[in-house]
């Protein structure tokens, strides 16, 4: 039991004053870790956007839900 206490009074003579806290070696390599895991991710996302097919420009704007699907039904006719 008095080996903690001696091993703890060490850990927190050695340690630097609250009010002198540095973001240290740590601090850097999570932050640059951060930043290389951006850019990786701004590539795939370029390389997803190249993939996706330009919209047809003779296209009238608004008619996309004019067009009947592949589930649609044919209208029925009325018995005369």
């Amino acid at each position: 039991m008095p080996l903690t206490f001696g091993v703890l009074a060490a850990v927190a003579a050695s340690s630097p004053p609250s009010d002198d806290v540095t973001p240290g070696v740590l601090g850097f390599i999570v932050v640059a870790a951060i930043g290389v895991a951006l850019v990786f991710l701004l590539r795939s996302m370029n390389k997803q956007f190249r993939k996706i097919a330009p919209k047809d420009e003779a296209a009238v704007p608004g008619d996309a839900g004019s067009r009947p699907g592949p589930n649609a039904t044919a209208p029925r006719e009325t018995p005369e």
